[in-house]
């Protein structure tokens, strides 16, 4: 693995970890400060992964015209317009189209980025670097909500300071502006090859994207639940972000020495024991800390640990449009994941959330072992 090569490209997808951290929050928190109800803030929330999937497929296509490069510089110079369109509009269904645009343009970069790596790595180092960007990822998303310590969450001033983010993040792009990986997705290889070809790994995809957005929308409810502070809910949070950032590099090189498709079942039915324990685990305790700190490590490699098997699966032409794929199935996941966990904590209680997202990640692993099966 050069990590020299891959440097432009780390240090962009750490930039859009912190935008994207920032960003998540605020528009959220501007429609509850308006006065706008639960259920229509979600429905907002919920274009941007409907922009993001309605584009995602023709991504490859377009950086094959561009260049991949100049499609993630004019996709973040828009995401800077409608930032700065955002602050300055209170209009609720001007804030639905917008969302929706930026879910269209803000998948440009992750897409783009993990078909870059993939194409530039090596087989023997693909888990390990695949690994390195889902924790940069990660640490960004985990830091963009300092910058809204300086900057504030209300008023135009913290989309203005989004919009200057997005711009950040193209710098360290620009000297790679005409040697960047030529992306060249195969004509034959539509959405529905991918879903045929891979299942498994879309639905370990699924199940990744679902638990993950079920536990940063719900763990804080779920705590206070559990009888313990609102405080202590964010430090739940925590846990599970920080076990995500140290436990990738672990996982990716096991991930590069052990059978791939193993290391995915693993983690798919480690998450899923985990989550079925959470209801047992004394939430006064601190070893509620642990189990999850473990959990956000095991669960975000589904991830990761996928993108590498994508990358060791399809070559040439075809990883374009299957990362695309890809990234469309985990984020469907996302999507559905906190209302499943939110009317299971309705409807069974507060043992319901962890049973649910078991239940989930079970069909996963159980999903990888029989890929496994039918391969050999």
């Amino acid at each position: 693995m050069t990590l020299r090569r891959l440097l432009p490209v780390y240090l962009s997808c750490f930039g859009y970890g912190v935008q994207a951290g920032a960003a998540m929050p605020l528009v959220p928190l501007a429609l509850q400060h308006h006065g706008i109800d639960n259920v229509t803030i979600g429905l907002v929330e919920a274009a941007w992964g409907i922009g993001m999937i309605a584009s995602a497929h023709r991504i490859p296509s377009v950086a094959a015209r561009l260049g991949a490069v100049k499609l993630v510089c004019a996709s973040l110079l828009a995401s800077a317009v409608l930032a700065i369109t955002f602050a300055y509009t209170d209009s609720l269904p001007l804030w639905f189209v917008l969302s929706f645009l930026l879910g269209m343009v803000g998948g440009v970069p992750w897409v783009v980025s993990e078909i870059w790596i993939n194409m530039m790595v090596d087989e023997q180092s693909r888990g390990r670097a695949v690994a390195i960007y889902v924790a940069l990822m990660a640490g960004g998303m985990a830091m963009g909500p300092l910058a809204l310590q300086v900057v504030g969450v209300y008023g135009p001033r913290p989309f203005l300071a989004c919009a200057g983010f997005a711009v950040l993040v193209a710098l360290p792009l620009l000297p790679s502006w005409n040697s960047a990986p030529a992306i060249e997705p195969t004509k034959e290889g539509g959405f529905g090859r991918i879903v045929l070809m891979v299942p498994a790994l879309l639905l370990a995809a699924l199940a990744s994207g679902l638990g993950e957005q079920a536990a940063f929308s719900f763990l804080p409810i779920y705590a206070l639940s559990s009888g313990v502070p609102a405080e202590t809910g964010v430090l739940w949070l925590s846990a599970f972000v920080i076990g995500n950032i140290a436990l990738q590099w672990p996982i990716g090189w096991l991930a590069d020495h052990v059978d791939r498709r193993l290391v995915l079942a693993g983690c798919a039915l480690i998450s899923a024991a985990l989550t079925a324990c959470l209801p047992l685990m004394d939430p006064q305790g601190s070893p509620i800390l642990g189990l999850l700190l473990v959990w956000g490590g095991i669960s975000f490699a589904i991830y990761s640990v996928g993108l590498a098997l994508l990358g060791q699966r399809f070559k040439g032409g075809d990883i374009a449009r299957a990362n695309a794929a890809l990234t469309s199935i985990y984020t469907l996941g996302g999507m559905i994941g906190p209302p499943i966990a939110g009317s299971a904590l309705d409807f069974i209680g507060r043992p319901g959330f962890g049973l649910s997202l078991a239940g989930v990640y079970l069909v996963a692993g159980v999903g990888a072992l029989l890929a496994m099966r039918r391969t050999a």
